[in-house]
């Protein structure tokens, strides 16, 4: 008998973008962008996060989103995850300072908890812990949508001052970059929406590129301010245990308030795996414009969070798969698509 040569599983917590990130911060570390190129990597990163918006909106299908209003109940929850029980936690984590975290980090922490939740690494992990994998592409991308007009306004009013200062002129920035830009994309998206959908490998790779350049820009901003200084060994581990404990409780939070809810074990799942992410991708390109040049320390949360919620999820997902058939006693078929996680 031949032997199957192994393969790595797709779901190892291993991501590849993680390193291109990392990369980039010892890029700006070595390298970073001042002058004149600071000026220049400014207007290019403002342009990509605006074309990055406009990508969102043209890709959004308005009968995907309709067809899944069906599971309202499910879509609350998670967005009640996202935007009520997140945020209380990154408020509760101000009694963290000064002793665990610096009030710049915090703020950072604070703001990891208000961005919108991811689709893709939702929907991958839902499908290989055989959960409700339609009910998570909706859920992610309701929370995706609500996100471009909640994260900016929650951000205004519980980060206030220390965010870098947000007022009239910052949510006009968030306006005229983030929501124009998608309402225009889904306003194009009967003209352009099969172009994107046939170049979607492409235009992929744009997306993850201008992420990486708002992350060039955001800590080349840091280097040339000096304020790296201020995060030492300590306060990174200290940083990353408050995230783990915050995953923690979201994953539990999640799990048994949904079925204290009454859903069953795929929506639950579905539940799980949407209302305990945080979206890099939105995250990013809006910390930009909320935090200016205090970007840098404001992203380092939401970056070491969203490695840490790929390892963990990936693990727990292969455990979910394993439970025994009789839990599908709720009327759950135990098949789902296998998706790539992203």
């Amino acid at each position: 008998m031949s032997r199957r040569k192994p393969q790595l599983p797709s779901w190892l917590p291993i991501d590849p973008y993680i390193l291109a990130l990392i990369g980039t911060v010892v890029l700006a570390a070595l390298l970073p962008a001042s002058g004149t190129a600071a000026d220049v990597a400014g207007g290019a990163s403002t342009g990509a996060v605006a074309f990055l918006f406009f990508l969102y909106g043209a890709r959004l299908s308005t009968a995907q989103a309709l067809d899944g209003v069906r599971h309202w109940r499910l879509h609350l929850t998670v967005l009640a995850c996202t935007f009520v029980a997140f945020p209380l936690l990154g408020l509760a984590s101000r009694g963290l300072v000064p002793y665990v975290l610096t009030p710049q980090l915090q703020s950072g922490f604070l703001f990891l908890c208000l961005v919108p939740s991811t689709i893709q690494s939702s929907i991958a992990f839902t499908s290989i812990a055989r959960g409700n994998v339609p009910a998570a592409i909706c859920a992610g991308s309701f929370s995706s949508i609500a996100g471009i007009f909640v994260t900016p306004l929650l951000a205004a009013a519980l980060l206030g001052n220390s965010g870098g200062g947000f007022s009239g002129d910052a949510l006009l920035k968030i306006g005229v970059q983030l929501l124009l830009p998608f309402v225009a994309g889904q306003l194009l998206r009967r003209w352009i929406g099969g172009f994107i959908a046939r170049h979607k490998k492409i235009l992929g790779l744009v997306d993850r590129g201008s992420i990486l350049l708002v992350v060039y820009t955001a800590f080349s901003e840091g280097m040339v301010a000096g304020i790296w200084h201020q995060v030492t060994p300590a306060r990174l581990g200290a940083l990353l245990g408050a995230e783990a404990v915050l995953l923690a409780l979201m994953l539990t939070l999640s799990w048994y308030g949904a079925k204290r809810l009454g859903f069953g074990r795929e929506d639950r799942i579905a539940i799980q795996f949407a209302g305990s992410k945080k979206s890099l991708a939105s995250g990013l390109p809006m910390a930009s414009v909320l935090f200016g040049a205090q970007a840098s320390l404001a992203v380092l949360p939401l970056m070491l969070f969203h490695q840490m919620q790929l390892m963990v999820c990936a693990v727990l997902a292969k455990r979910r798969a394993r439970d025994p058939l009789e839990t599908a006693a709720d009327g759950e078929a135990p098949q789902a698509t296998p998706v790539t996680v992203s």
